[in-house]
């Protein structure tokens, strides 16, 4: 498959580490699937139209999150390189979205529109399967973060954090993973100032 361009590869790696798909397949896979370059800053998905497309990141960081009624915007979720993302309510549902998508680089992107997604899992049951491990996984992951917001505080959701996701606590702005994390920006400055006169 060397005549495959090499966005696609990473994506390869990602589901070929889940299901076993054969080399027609990947290419059928694949075929769904369409290269997408946006800048920092851009905005992929915004509230009240309609998700169309589910993300996966190839290069890049990008960031989920709602606005409150005060202007308080609330970090939902991350994606770096070899995640997925979108505002998944909308995108499964067909419903407008309630979260804004952004990029906090330029990044590129493999995306996926809602009706190729299920032409794809109605075409084979390896497509079924690839797309169901996926929402099982994220299922789990949000029920792990709820349940880490409901008993850990503010210092031990850091530390958890950058212990799971250091590269990401590296490349994002600070008030994005404070909202993350749900604590004020001073909260998380004060966090991390008292880890560093720790080592100190």
């Amino acid at each position: 498959m060397s005549d495959i361009p090499e966005e696609y590869l990473p994506l390869i790696a990602h589901v070929q580490k889940r299901v076993s798909f054969s080399d027609t397949e990947i290419r059928t896979f694949i075929e769904a699937f369409q290269v997408k370059k946006i800048k920092k800053r851009q905005f992929i998905i915004q509230p009240d139209f309609v998700a169309t497309h589910r993300n996966y990141v190839v290069k890049g960081a990008l960031r989920g999150y709602t606005v409150a009624d005060g202007g308080q915007e609330n970090t939902i979720q991350f994606a770096i390189e070899d995640w997925w993302i979108s505002d998944y309510n909308s995108y499964i549902y067909q419903k407008p979205a309630t979260m804004f998508v952004m990029a906090l680089e330029d990044s590129v992107l493999l995306q996926i529109d809602h009706r190729a997604e299920e032409q794809l899992k109605q075409s084979g049951q390896k497509f079924e399967t690839f797309f169901r491990i996926m929402g099982e996984r994220s299922t789990a992951y949000m029920q792990r973060r709820i349940i880490r917001n409901l008993t850990l505080n503010a210092e031990e959701r850091y530390e958890e954090f950058i212990k799971n996701y250091p590269l990401i606590a590296q490349r994002v702005p600070q008030y994005t993973l404070a909202s993350y994390l749900g604590m004020t920006t001073e909260s998380l400055s004060r966090i991390r100032n008292k880890r560093v006169h720790k080592k100190s």
